[in-house]
């Protein structure tokens, strides 16, 4: 069985990391997809970020999972990939409301398309990558929050 775990990894956390190694044991294939978002900003370019994710993937010999990118509809996507299944991890209500509504609308566009839900790890519930980019922003640390050679771009972007 294959899944699907999207997002915009901006940058990638060990949350993310956590939920990757996960669906790693539960599916034959996980695909990594990054979303192409030509509306949003992000802080690292979509090459950065598949650096990042391969650098942390590799670091955790995760040889099932791959890191492909799209654009446009994920649903486009995974019938592409020859999937019916997508995977979504849950810091708490308000990701699950969130996503409830997305997974919902995917359904109608694809029939057939399942979302899994997964619960982030208690130590890992409180991190997101915005909360990651605010406090590099302003010199903190990140250490527990990110790998090292995501800590080492993010002092990079924001030089120090």
């Amino acid at each position: 069985m294959k899944v699907i775990y999207p997002g915009s990894f901006d940058p990638p956390t060990y949350g993310h990391l956590d939920i990757i190694q996960r669906l790693s044991s539960m599916f034959d294939e996980v695909i990594v997809a990054l979303l192409v978002n030509g509306s949003k900003e992000p802080l690292f370019t979509l090459e950065e970020r598949i650096e990042m994710i391969r650098s942390d993937v590799e670091g955790h010999d995760l040889k099932n999972v791959t890191i492909k990118t799209f654009d446009g509809l994920m649903v486009n996507f995974a019938k592409e990939e020859d999937t019916t299944i997508i995977a979504r991890g849950l810091r708490g209500m308000a990701d699950y409301e969130y996503e409830k509504n997305i997974a919902r609308v995917n359904g109608s566009l694809y029939e057939g398309l399942e979302t899994v839900f997964l619960l982030s790890s208690p130590k890992y519930s409180f991190i997101s990558s915005s909360v990651v980019k605010e406090v590099a922003s302003f010199g903190g640390d990140i250490s527990s929050f990110v790998s090292d050679d995501v800590e080492i771009k993010m002092k990079e972007k924001y030089k120090y």
